[in-house]
Parts: structure tokens; sequence; C-alpha cells
């Protein structure tokens, strides 16, 4: 899928390194720099694509995904906010509605070592029928060798939201996930909470985990592809551990069958504390993402 976002044609060349492309009812920011290789979905603000140079692909997007205008799009980072999960509402959208609105692309600059990004979104009559607030939300991203994500909400309200990554992995069963820290609710069980003995997430079959006291800094182990993927989370309250397995996989419409064994879900978050935003504090939410060879 993400091969085929780079052979779309150019509707618009922005500059030498940024171009709007289509595909199906979404557009597509293409990033083509000699650092770094990405593509942006104005649907949502979602990060479809990162590949620093000399590197496999970071993200994993899946090849039976829609890009309808206003379907969630399966893979990338996609944003969830300003709830996480089901709606507290029957009727509403799971993981709130940025992630099935148009952006406008606001600003973008590139130098030598990559590319810049500001996207917005604000409150407009459709949001405000969902959720009752004004609101004005970025999405920050800053993509070369590395790829740091910021969500900035500005307006009067709490949220909880989630950047909500989809990492491109060789094979599940050869991954382990560190940094998560000691407890967590598994919402597999029942909501149940318990403790990681070792410190180490595998991912046997389906998992679903909110980490409750995640450290700064997870890394993803990836034997498969030979290499670790540092995720530094900021202004967090929680980590999310997420892969659907093989049965939910084969039930996921946007999922191939065996789509569980490419990726991992390692969600930097705020699930189990709102944040406040205020007229004078805009609230904000960070992933900066790193690739490492071993």
């Amino acid at each position: 899928m993400i091969d085929k976002i780079f052979a779309l044609p150019v509707v618009e060349q922005l500059t030498p390194v940024l171009s709007r492309r289509q595909i199906d009812e979404a557009d597509i920011i293409v990033v083509d720099h000699p650092r770094v290789k990405a593509s942006v979905a104005l649907n949502g603000a979602h990060l479809l694509s990162w590949k620093p140079e000399g590197e496999e692909e970071g993200l994993w997007l899946s090849a039976a995904t829609s890009f309808k205008k206003g379907a969630a799009i399966r893979g990338g980072v996609p944003i969830c906010w300003p709830w996480f999960g089901p709606a507290a509402q029957q009727g509403l959208p799971a993981h709130g509605f940025a992630r099935n609105q148009q952006w406008t692309l606001k600003t973008h600059q590139e130098d030598d070592n990559g590319v810049k990004l500001t996207f917005e979104l604000q409150s407009n009559d459709e949001t405000r029928q969902l959720w009752p607030h004004d609101f004005t939300l970025y999405a920050h991203f800053t993509l070369g060798k590395t790829c740091d994500i910021e969500l900035e909400a500005h307006g009067e309200f709490e949220t909880y939201s989630a950047l909500h990554t989809y990492f491109n992995v060789g094979d599940i069963a050869e991954v382990n996930v560190s940094g998560l820290g000691e407890r967590f609710i598994d919402k597999v069980d029942n909501a149940k909470e318990g403790k990681l003995s070792d410190g180490v997430q595998t991912f046997p079959d389906r998992t679903d985990r909110v980490y409750l006291n995640p450290e700064n800094s997870s890394v993803i182990h990836d034997a498969a592809l030979q290499r670790d993927i540092e995720v530094g989370h900021h202004h967090h309250s929680n980590v999310v551990g997420w892969n659907p397995g093989p049965a939910l996989s084969v039930s996921m419409a946007d999922v191939p069958d065996d789509g569980y064994k490419t990726f991992v879900c390692v969600e930097t978050a705020c699930v189990t504390a709102a944040q406040k935003t205020t007229a004078n504090t805009p609230s904000r939410l960070g992933q900066t993402i790193r690739i490492v060879k071993r």
C-alpha cells in the first residue's frame, strides 16, 4: 500500500520535496526528501508512512484499509481525540472524531535534514454535534532521521487521547517491548489489573493493555528485522500495547487475515487521567520515534 501511495500521480507540487496526491477520496501529502520518505493523509492528519534514509519502513499500513472520506484509516498513526476507545454515548465514533475529520495543511518547511509539517483542525458544525466544545487542534510532524509528532490542543475542556501508532515488525512472534512499566489494565481479561513479571511484553495472542506507570521511553525489540525502535513518550500518563492476534485479525475487514503478524501498536496515551486544556495552557501529547540497527 505504501508503494502504491508513492506511485500516485502528482496533483500539486508544493515544493521540490512535497506534493499533494489523491487515492480514492483522500488527499495525501507525500514527502520525497533525500533523508526521508513519508506520507500524511489530510483525513485525520494521519501519518501513513515514515522511512528514514537507509532504513526499512518504520510504520505499518494495512493493504486493506479504506481511503473513503470520513473513514478511519487502518495503520500509520491514527490521532485518537478527544476520547479514547468506545465513546461514553452510543452512536459516537470510537477513538473520537479527529481521525475522521478533514484537516488543513497549515505550514510546511524543509531543510537538509528533513521536513516539518503542521496540520490544523478547528471545531465545526459536525464536531459540535459530537462534542459541545470549541477548539483548535494542531498536529506537528518533524520527519527526518527521527519522527517527532506532537498534538497541541487549544480551548477549555478535558480530553483523553492517544497516538495509536502501528509499527512495522518482521514477525510478531519474535517481538518484545520493554520500558512499559510493571502495572497494567488488561482489556482482554475484563479490565483486570496485572503486573509484568520481567518488565518485557510479548505478544503470543490478542493483547490489549493500558500500562499505568510507563517509562518515558519504550523499546520495540524486533529480532526478525534485526532492529530496535525507540519510542519516546511526552506529556503522557499511559502507554497502550496492542495486537489483535489471529482470531480478531480475521474478523477485521480492513486488516489482512495474517496482518497481525507484521505490526505492533505502542501508543503514547492519556487514558486513565484526563488532560485539562485551558485558555492559557494548551494540552500536548507527543511521541519521538527512532530506529536503531543491531
